[in-house]
């Protein structure tokens, strides 16, 4: 795929994206990666799926052809984790064409009641986790000649919410970190993109989603009137990592049925 020669495979429903043979590493699988490393499945691709969670690792779906993803399971906020995934990927599946990092917490609280430790956690999961693979992926896919590099944003990169501080600073940090890189790769054939979905319903929202009031608060923001599904935001993932996306980099995706509109 680094060359734009990668072909699509014949009689599948997403042989159109020429994503059959790439080489992908899916970071995080709680809830929207999971849907992402199905969806590469589907797509042809092989899929190297890292995750601290070995019961997660375990749940994730086979493709068509009952092929399922390698599997590592790993705690990327440790120093120098992310180079050794990417490392590892890369000797598993004979190099890489594709990064998504889907890594995220949150904690709901005002900004007024974190203590720096807890501000920090929150950075070093979704931030840091971020820079440390795509930096190694990006070196990897410089040197390779082309690559695809596609972050998990939030639309509370670009909003203001409430009580959503080290989240929203953590994402706002991802996006201009994710423009820079892409500024700099660029010329080498690497694109680095995010994908910021709005209101969705994963394993990390399920217990807020469930406060008495928070879903119908919540909808009431949405013109399109509902929350969104994991799966309605693997398609832009997928067309991101596909060759068709070879002249689209820097670019902040929103998938969120119109939330940033209003």
């Amino acid at each position: 795929m680094a060359d734009g020669t990668t072909q699509a495979a014949p009689g599948t429903g997403t042989a159109w994206l020429g994503l059959h043979g790439a080489r992908v590493l899916v970071l995080g699988v709680g809830g929207i990666g999971a849907e992402c490393a199905r969806g590469y499945l589907d797509a042809g691709a092989a899929v190297t799926a890292v995750d601290r969670d070995r019961d997660r690792l375990d749940a994730l779906e086979p493709g068509p052809d009952g092929t399922k993803p390698h599997t590592i399971a790993a705690d990327l906020t440790e120093e120098g984790a992310g180079a050794a995934v990417v490392a590892r990927a890369v000797e598993t599946m004979g190099g890489l064409d594709v990064l998504l990092h889907c890594v995220g917490i949150n904690d709901r609280r005002p900004v007024l009641d974190f203590t720096e430790a807890e501000w920090e956690r929150i950075l070093r999961t979704n931030l840091f986790t971020a820079f440390g693979a795509a930096q190694a992926a990006g070196r990897h896919m410089v040197g390779a000649g082309g690559g695809r590099i596609v972050f998990l944003s939030s639309v509370s990169g670009h909003l203001a919410h409430q009580k959503h501080g080290p989240y929203a600073a953590s994402k706002g940090g991802m996006n201009q970190m994710m423009r820079v890189m892409a500024a700099e790769w660029a010329r080498h054939g690497v694109t680095v993109n995010a994908i910021a979905p709005g209101y969705v319903e994963t394993p990390l929202t399920a217990a807020y989603l469930e406060q008495p009031g928070v879903r119908e608060d919540l909808v009431r923001l949405v013109p399109a009137g509902r929350l969104g599904t994991p799966a309605e935001v693997v398609g832009p993932i997928l067309f991101l990592s596909s060759p068709h996306a070879a002249f689209m980099t820097g670019h902040v995706m929103y998938v969120d049925g119109g939330r940033t509109l209003v």
